[in-house]
């Protein structure tokens, strides 16, 4: 099958401090893959490496057969990258946001208008997409913000927290949305989320991140019963020690 993402011995210090400690792994096309660890675990770390924003101390990665450090302009022309805060332009509409975001992807008319009608699906927020963005709250900003990664139909959307601030309705219909929307359109999807459940009802395959290194890799249900748990926060806790 196809790779979307390949990492091998992937190496981020900062200062004195290793953030990511040899991380290899693989994500293949059209998969829904997550990231599970503790805070500092190096997850946020290599989703920004993977998106090209920030480079790597040593070893490899590449996004559909692109490097990320000598080819980072075709990559970013194939990804969309949803950072845990990110934010909008206060002072545009939501509305006004989703067709600027769309320019920079699409030169035609057409497409915007197209990218901008899936975005207006996909953030559900109807009329107060005529209001200044500055007025939404949390779950809205995020539910536009989500819109906006996913309208352009990117060969690889990386999500990080995507249900971030939101409730219990939007993000379940968030979730769904994303496993649907991936499928539908064969997007890869690389997530990280401290929600366990989200994950696992989400994801084909998660990687266990902790202290900067991957310890586990394999679809849910199956690492679930490899480690003798009901859930996958129970296998987790198992492979790192803690239960």
């Amino acid at each position: 099958m196809p790779q979307a993402i390949f990492i091998k011995d992937l190496v981020k210090e900062f200062s004195k401090r290793r953030a990511v400690d040899g991380i290899s792994m693989e994500v293949n096309e059209g998969d829904v893959f997550g990231l599970i660890g503790p805070n500092g675990a190096g997850k946020t770390t290599t989703l920004r490496i993977i998106a090209t924003i920030i480079k790597p101390t040593s070893g490899q990665v590449a996004v559909c057969g692109k490097d990320v450090v000598r080819e980072a302009a075709e990559v970013r022309r194939l990804i969309s990258y949803l950072p845990e805060e990110a934010g909008a332009y206060q002072n545009l509409t939501g509305l006004e946001y989703l067709r600027l975001m769309a320019s920079f992807y699409y030169r035609s008319e057409e497409e915007v208008e197209t990218a901008v009608a899936e975005g207006i699906r996909i953030s559900a927020l109807g009329d107060r997409l005529r209001d200044k963005s500055s007025t939404y709250s949390k779950g809205m900003k995020r539910r536009l913000q989500l819109a906006r990664a996913l309208m352009v139909k990117p060969r690889l959307a990386i999500l990080d927290e995507p249900t971030s601030g939101l409730d219990v309705t939007h993000a379940f219909q968030l979730r769904k949305l994303i496993k649907e929307y991936a499928g539908m359109n064969r997007i890869t999807v690389l997530l990280s989320s401290h929600n366990m459940l989200e994950v696992e009802k989400m994801c084909d395959r998660v990687a266990f991140i902790n202290a900067g290194r991957v310890v586990e890799v394999g679809k849910p249900g199956e690492l679930v019963s490899k480690y003798g748990g009901d859930t996958l926060e129970e296998a987790f806790m198992k492979v790192v020690g803690f239960a």
